[in-house]
C-alpha cells in the first residue's frame, strides 16, 4: 500500500482538453467528446444484481414493481448528477471531498462501509459473469468467477491508454446488453393495461419489500456515486464560470441519456419476467439459470442465447467499473493506493467463496442488492450537503428545490431501509 497525494488519481494517458479545443475539433465529434462519464457509470445500473433482482420482482410479482424502476431510475439522474457537478466544480470527488471536509473519524468509518459496498458489489459482478460462462460455455462457477475477475483487470488496463479507450469498450459492452433486451421486447406481447398499472405505487407483503429495497440498491449504486465525481473532475478543464456552466448543461445530457438508456434495460428485465414468467407454471423463473431456460422454453433458444450474453457482458464490464471505484474510495478517502491486481484478489476473493462453497448464487446477487441499498445514504448524504454549499460550489451550487429533493430522496431510502429491517426481524 503506498501513500498518494490528495490530488492523484487513476491515470489515464489523455491530455485534459479545453472546451475551446473541443469545439475547434468540428460539431460532431466534439460534441461527442463531452460524453462517456454517465455511461460509464450506468455500467453499474445494468449489473448482474439487476438481472437478479428485476427478473425476481417481474416473475413473482408480475408488474407489480415497475414504479420502483421508473422511481430509482429518476432518482438515479438526479444523483448521478450532482456527482458529475461535485466534480466539475470542485476539481476534486466525492471521496475527497469528505475526507476534508468531515472530521477523521467521520470519513475513516465513511470508507470501511464504502469497502464492504465494493465487496457486495463484486459479489453481485463477478457471481453474475460466472453465471453466464456456465449457461453459454458450461464452465464452472469457480472457474467463470476467476476468468470474470481476469477479464475486469484486461479492461483497467485501457486506462494506460487513456480514458477514452476505456469508455469505448464500457460503451459497447453496455450497448451489447441494451441489444440483447430490446431484441426480446420486440418478441414479446406487453399488457398495456397490466404495465400502467405497474406505475402505481404498493407493496404486496415483505417478500416484495425486500425485492424493492434491492432494485434500489441495484440501481442506485453507491460506489458508481463516488466514482462518478471522478470521472469529471479533471477530463475536461473549465477556465472560466461560463464555461464551467456550459460543460455542467453537458454533463446533465451525458447523464440524462446515460441513466435514460440503463432505465430502459431495468424495465425491459422485469416486463420480460412479467410477461412470460407471472403466474406460469415455468420453475424457477426467479433465478438467473431459471430465466435463462424459461426463455427458451417459452420463446427459443436465441432469446435465451440473447440473455446469457447480455449478463456476460453486465459482469465484465460492471466488475472493471467496480473496481476502478474502489480505487477512487481508497485514494479519496485515505491517501492510500494499492496495485490493482492486489485489490481485484480482494476484492474477488468473498465471490469465490461464495461460488466454492455452493450458495445459490441468484440469492447471493439479490442480497448483495439489499447491502448496497444500506450504503447508499453514506453516498447520497455527504453529496447533498457539499452541493447545498456555495462555498464549496461557487456558482453551481444546488438549487433550493435540488436540495430538497434530494434530501427526501435520501429520507426515503433510509425509511424503506428502516421498515425492511423492522419487517423482515418481526415477520410482519
Amino acid at each position: 500500500m503506498t501513500t498518494t497525494d490528495s490530488t492523484q488519481r487513476p491515470t489515464t494517458g489523455d491530455t485534459t482538453l479545453t472546451i475551446a479545443e473541443i469545439r475547434a475539433r468540428g460539431p460532431w465529434r466534439g460534441r461527442l467528446l463531452f460524453f462517456g462519464p454517465a455511461i460509464v457509470a450506468a455500467i453499474a445500473y445494468v449489473d448482474p444484481g439487476n438481472f437478479a433482482t428485476n427478473f425476481s420482482a417481474g416473475a413473482q410479482f408480475g408488474y407489480l414493481l415497475l414504479w420502483v424502476i421508473v422511481g430509482a431510475n429518476l432518482l438515479a439522474m438526479l444523483i448521478q448528477s450532482l456527482s458529475a457537478k461535485l466534480g466539475l466544480a470542485t476539481g476534486r470527488n466525492l471521496p475527497e471531498m469528505c475526507r476534508d471536509r468531515f472530521p477523521r473519524p467521520v470519513s475513516r468509518g465513511m470508507w470501511v462501509q464504502a469497502e464492504i459496498v465494493a465487496i457486495a458489489t463484486d459479489l453481485a459482478e463477478v457471481i453474475g459473469g460466472a453465471i453466464a460462462l456456465n449457461l453459454l460455455f458450461g464452465i464452472p462457477l469457480f472457474t467463470g468467477g476467476v476468468i470474470t475477475g481476469i477479464v475486469a483487470f484486461a479492461l483497467l488496463a485501457l486506462q494506460s491508454r487513456g480514458f477514452r479507450p476505456f469508455e469505448r469498450a464500457i460503451a459497447g459492452l453496455f450497448f451489447v446488453i441494451l441489444l440483447g433486451f430490446l431484441s426480446t421486447v420486440v418478441r414479446i406481447e406487453i399488457v398495456p393495461a397490466d404495465a400502467v398499472a405497474g406505475l402505481v405505487p404498493r407493496f404486496d407483503g415483505t417478500d416484495s419489500l425486500l425485492l424493492a429495497t434491492g432494485i434500489i440498491g441495484a440501481t442506485v449504486m453507491p460506489h458508481v456515486v463516488y466514482l462518478h465525481s471522478a470521472l469529471t473532475q479533471t477530463r475536461i478543464r473549465a477556465d472560466t464560470a461560463q464555461d464551467r456552466k456550459f460543460l455542467l448543461r453537458r454533463q446533465q445530457t451525458d447523464v440524462v441519456v446515460g441513466m435514460g438508456l440503463a432505465g430502459l434495460v431495468n424495465a425491459a428485465m422485469l416486463v420480460i419476467a412479467a410477461t412470460l414468467f407471472f403466474g406460469t407454471d415455468i420453475p424457477d423463473t426467479d433465478t438467473l439459470d431459471g430465466a435463462y431456460a424459461g426463455l427458451a422454453r417459452v420463446l427459443d433458444q436465441p432469446a435465451a442465447f440473447a440473455f446469457a450474453i447480455a449478463l456476460l457482458a453486465s459482469g465484465f464490464a460492471s466488475s472493471g467499473v467496480g473496481t476502478y471505484a474502489g480505487q477512487v474510495v481508497m485514494q479519496g478517502f485515505i491517501r492510500r493506493q494499492i496495485p490493482l491486481l492486489l485489490r481485484r484478489a480482494l476484492t474477488l476473493a468473498p465471490a469465490l467463496v461464495v461460488l466454492g462453497i455452493g450458495i445459490d448464487p441468484t440469492r447471493a446477487l439479490v442480497l448483495s442488492q439489499v447491502v448496497l441499498s444500506f450504503g447508499i445514504p453514506f453516498a447520497l448524504v455527504p453529496l447533498v450537503l457539499l452541493t447545498r454549499r456555495r462555498d464549496v460550489m461557487a456558482e453551481l451550487v444546488n438549487h433550493r428545490l435540488t436540495t430538497t429533493v434530494a434530501g427526501l430522496a435520501a429520507a426515503l431510502i433510509i425509511g424503506l431501509n428502516v421498515f425492511l429491517i423492522w419487517q423482515t426481524a418481526t415477520g410482519a
